[in-house]
């Protein structure tokens, strides 16, 4: 498993906070399941902060199925991501996944104000979307961010299913 760190412009010299979650890459048929935040535009890939006792395969299935109301079984971990911005260190681990079943939506209060909604769309066509992560530089490090992590997990997905199949 690859391990990759990204240092945000806006990071303290030492974090002082950590948050640890999972994101799960799921493809079928050529196109990957995604979130789209109507409301904002933005795009990211389905997953979230793990809970007390969670492991990350349990953080991974029951964010997927609370964003999206796909339930997976994550078949393999092969990304671990630590980002820093401000005081915190993010870290993320990156799962495939494999659709098993249809479960509901929880999304959060956020969420909802947001207008979060799940979309497949072709693989390269989000490989595009995070690509112009630089274009957000000047008006949101939270969205340059993001974006950056995403098409970073994306680059690294492509090239481990290269070199293993």
């Amino acid at each position: 498993m690859k391990k990759i760190e990204i240092l945000g412009d806006n990071r303290f010299e030492t974090f002082t906070k950590t948050r640890d979650g999972c994101r799960a890459v799921i493809i079928e048929d050529g196109k990957i399941l995604l979130t789209h935040e109507l409301n904002s535009g933005w795009w990211l890939i389905p997953g979230g902060g793990m809970e007390e006792g969670e492991t990350p395969e349990e953080c991974c299935i029951r964010e997927v199925e609370e964003e999206t109301g796909v339930i997976v079984r994550p078949v393999q971990r092969f990304l671990q991501m630590y980002e820093y911005y401000e005081e915190y260190r993010y870290g993320g681990y990156y799962f495939i996944c494999e659709v098993v079943g249809q479960g509901q939506m929880k999304p959060t209060e956020a969420e909802i104000e947001r207008g979060i909604q799940p979309e497949w769309i072709p693989l390269q066509d989000a490989i595009d979307i995070f690509s112009k992560h630089q274009e957000y530089a000047a008006t949101s490090e939270e969205k340059r961010g993001s974006y950056l992590r995403e098409y970073t997990a994306l680059l690294e997905y492509m090239d481990y299913v290269k070199n293993v199949g």
